[in-house]
């Protein structure tokens, strides 16, 4: 017979963060990108990325081709992603805010994040706030703050408390160099 249990850390209810990563492909061809899906364990459930090639034309304004570029592969990514967090963060140095107040709309809070040391811009549209952690992070919530007691800000606050705001976008850069390394030839 088996032993009755109740996991203590049941933390299903709360769902998923998706961290949406984009960075330039080093040989300045193009960019990355990748939604990587947690649990509020900081347990990884999906990992969708693409690559999109740049042209390099003298048409282009940079920042305006780097704005293309950001909302073609983040729709890519919302088309290919089989499972929908409940709440998706970017950093602000990487996604501008403009990407979810002017170019995609989406159905679920977004939270733009940098360390509190940096500049970081952000619209009029966005909700500031500053989340106190272990390394204190500015927010910039779009379309705005969800309720305190809200399944989004709990998520949001268990992963600050667990290390998991700036961390698992270094785990998706790791596994977006890993993806293209192996695609490229470069390594197994």
């Amino acid at each position: 017979m088996p032993i009755p249990y109740r996991d203590a850390d049941d933390l299903d209810e709360l769902g998923t963060a998706g961290y949406l990563k984009i960075e330039p492909v080093a040989d300045g061809s193009g960019y990355l990108g990748a939604l990587f899906l947690l649990n509020a364990r900081g347990e990884p459930l999906e990992f969708t990325y693409n690559r999109i090639d740049t042209p390099q034309t003298f048409l282009w304004r940079q920042d305006d081709l780097r704005r293309h570029a950001t909302r073609k592969l983040t729709a890519s990514l919302f088309s290919l992603c089989p499972r929908t967090p409940r709440l998706l963060l970017c950093l602000a140095k990487e996604v501008g805010s403009e990407l979810f107040s002017q170019d995609i709309q989406v159905s679920l809070p977004v939270c733009r994040i940098a360390p509190a040391v940096e500049a970081a811009s952000h619209s009029s549209q966005e909700t500031q706030d500053t989340l106190h952690a272990a390394d204190p992070v500015q927010v910039f919530w779009f379309p705005g703050k969800p309720a305190e007691d809200s399944s989004e800000l709990r998520l949001l606050q268990l992963l600050a408390s667990r290390g998991l705001l700036l961390e698992p976008f270094e785990r998706t850069s790791v596994g977006l160099r890993e993806v293209y390394r192996a695609k490229d030839g470069k390594a197994s």
